[in-house]
């Protein structure tokens, strides 16, 4: 697959990936904890992978 992601974008969605996953941990419980969870995953996810799939339909790249 295709990077589509520059330095910025992963840079700031993996802050924003562990940040949602740390409130997550420690400050919020129950329907916003599993919301918070999977945000901070696919966050992290696409940060390290260089690839955002919904950038792929819309032709968008960072890079």
């Amino acid at each position: 697959m295709k990077l589509n992601m520059g330095t910025a974008d992963r840079t700031i969605r993996a802050i924003l990936g562990i940040a949602a996953l740390v409130i997550a941990l420690f400050f919020v419980a129950g329907v916003w904890d599993i919301v918070l969870y999977i945000f901070g995953a696919i966050m992290v996810i696409t940060a390290a992978l260089g690839v955002c799939p919904l950038y792929i339909p819309f032709n968008i790249s960072t890079r």
